[in-house]
């Protein structure tokens, strides 16, 4: 096999891991049943050289409006519809919220 020559090597970053939470810009389906196109969670369960594959656990939709019977679409690795999941919920150490000066140990 005949190797390609690079001005410089290709980078080797890996932007997503299998088991990452993205955000995805898709078609799906809201709590009432209706269908909206709006960023939805999901898991990255394949990866290869160019696409990252990411399935939900909600009914999804192609944009011609056949839903996905897998709950897995593909997409380019540097697609502006994939995005790293923000957690929302705060981590906090409950050591700190108590005050050790008020117990009176001693």
């Amino acid at each position: 096999m005949r190797s390609a020559s690079f001005m410089r090597p290709p980078d080797q970053e890996d932007t997503y891991k299998i088991g990452d939470r993205v955000e995805v810009f898709c078609d799906h389906e809201d709590s009432a049943g209706q269908r909206i196109r709006d960023w939805l969670k999901g898991t990255v369960v394949q990866i290869d050289n160019k696409l990252v594959a990411v399935q939900f656990r909600e009914n999804v939709y192609l944009t011609d409006g056949w839903m996905v019977p897998d709950r897995i679409l593909w997409f380019p690795l540097d697609s502006n519809n994939v995005r790293p999941y923000v957690y929302k919920r705060k981590k906090f150490d409950p050591l700190e919220e108590i005050d050790l000066d008020s117990l009176n140990l001693f």
